[in-house]
């Protein structure tokens, strides 16, 4: 018989984080159901459309190839997790970034981001 795994939240994290890095957003929205939600800065995100349309667009700024990422710190605490990072890219550099989740059934159900971004001339 078969049995299917239950994914962690760290193990939900990992792949997530693992497809942000590699700019793969078939990947990353793997992670996500048409109910998730996306809250940043400006406003709130909801649904996979939503959300890998804000993806798309960082991607176009957080190139794989001229991206280095830095993380500073992960919490993982039962469904929720949080990360704080740095990055740099050709475009910007961020000197503080965080992004907080929520994940059930394997899925992100709630996220939040937030980072200084800082053009770069």
């Amino acid at each position: 018989m078969e049995t299917v795994r239950e994914l962690t939240t760290d193990m939900v994290l990992d792949q997530h984080l693992q497809a942000f890095m590699n700019n793969d957003i078939d990947a990353l929205m793997r992670d996500y159901t048409d109910e998730s939600e996306l809250w940043k800065a400006d406003g709130q995100l909801k649904g996979k459309e939503a959300i890998s349309a804000f993806y798309s667009y960082i991607f176009s700024i957080l190139l794989r190839e001229s991206t280095e990422m830095h993380p500073v710190q992960r919490i993982v605490q039962g469904n929720k997790a949080y990360i704080v990072w740095s990055a740099e890219s050709a475009f910007i550099t961020i000197p503080l970034g965080t992004d907080s989740f929520e994940i059930a059934d394997g899925k992100i159900i709630w996220q939040s981001v937030a980072g200084h971004i800082v053009p770069k001339s």
